[in-house]
């Protein structure tokens, strides 16, 4: 199960009126903006803004910056980075919690043989509720 994409994108401004415009027949609004990117989705729930769009120098090459994999607990996102390794992949940020992201915002990354970013998140709930956001479960 995909938790969020990550689109480089070359003019942010532009890029968020594309997509608010294609968006909306599928339910989707922009629910976050920050000075270098911008977070979509069907919901205002942490982990529901599950498309992305990121201010980037592109190249000839397009591509995503992040593909994240939702994992359903600590341990699973430690064997993600574990497994990943193993198989080949090059550490891009070491199993953690990430509180720039938001709080329990836990997470490994790693770069996979075509050097994509792939992720593992696991959103610890009780550090939510600490934070003061709402759990899903609790609506």
């Amino acid at each position: 199960m995909l938790n969020h994409i990550t689109l480089r994108v070359s003019d942010l401004e532009k890029s968020k009126k594309f997509f608010l415009a294609a968006f909306a027949p599928l339910g989707y609004k922009l629910f976050v903006e920050k000075p270098k990117s911008a977070g979509f989705g069907q919901a205002d729930i942490e982990g529901n803004r599950d498309f992305w769009i990121k201010q980037f120098e592109l190249g000839d090459t397009k591509s995503f910056s992040c593909l994240a994999f939702t994992a359903s607990s600590k341990e699973m996102v430690e064997e993600f980075y574990t497994a990943a390794l193993k198989a080949g992949g090059k550490d891009n940020g070491a199993p953690g919690y990430r509180p720039q992201y938001h709080p329990g915002y836990y997470a490994a990354f790693v770069l996979d043989l075509d050097g994509y970013n792939i992720e593992a998140v696991w959103d610890d709930l009780e550090k939510l509720k600490e934070g003061g956001f709402i759990a899903p479960h609790d609506l």
